[in-house]
């Protein structure tokens, strides 16, 4: 009989049923809690204990990030796996700096996924090669880095969306917030990427290849 207790924080019911059946195949009988929102992840773990949280970076209201650094101040023990559908190079390093134990797109292979909760769950890190090498770059000083890298990751997530071709009435509602506030964000992104235009932002993105995957 599996102890294991996994707390599977995402806004579709048909990805959090997918990830039981997998985890259920490699752990039989282990523990599950589930949370559609950022309200509810902590609500979960400030009721109960759990060895790890699967979270998704995109959820109605507070993101996955706000969510990562409240569970790093609250409780420091508690690892998280950010289990997302944006791609590595857009999200991850923010992701691992913000004390996440590890990233993994939802298009990973399942078996991958099981090498990532067993390696956490035992005290350890799931990071790729290729992650651990944007990692490594990022630790030595760079003056030459994008301008991109210099925004607050609710600002890169709203830059992010606006570069997908999402509304900014569309983005307000994904992320539960007014569109007056979507639209300052938007105001921040275009000044510190001093950038003027929705267009001259988009094919930024396509240029850096941000918008590839999306």
């Amino acid at each position: 009989m599996c102890d294991l207790k996994i707390l599977i924080a995402d806004d579709h019911e048909v990805v959090r049923r997918g990830l039981k059946q997998i985890i259920e195949h490699a752990y039989p009988g282990c523990e599950f809690g589930e949370a559609q929102n950022s309200q509810e992840v902590m609500q979960c773990v400030w009721d109960q204990e759990w060895d790890i949280v699967l979270l998704d970076i995109s959820m109605p209201g507070r993101g996955g990030l706000d969510v990562l650094k409240e569970l790093r101040s609250t409780k420091p023990s508690l690892p998280a796996l950010v289990f997302s559908m944006h791609p590595e190079d857009q999200f991850a390093v923010r992701v691992i700096k913000a004390g996440a134990s590890g990233y993994m797109n939802k298009e990973t292979a399942p078996e991958e996924l099981i090498i990532a909760i067993r390696k956490i769950t035992s005290g350890g890190q799931y990071i790729s090669p290729s992650l651990a090498e944007k990692l490594a770059s990022h630790v030595k000083a760079n003056p030459d880095r994008p301008l991109h890298e210099l925004l607050s990751d609710r600002e890169y997530e709203v830059f992010s969306k606006i570069a997908s071709g999402m509304a900014l009435k569309e983005i307000a509602s994904e992320l539960s917030l007014s569109v007056k506030t979507i639209s300052t964000y938007r105001s921040r992104v275009l000044e510190k990427m001093q950038l003027r235009t929705t267009a001259q932002l988009i094919h930024y993105a396509v240029q850096q290849n941000i918008a590839k995957s999306m």
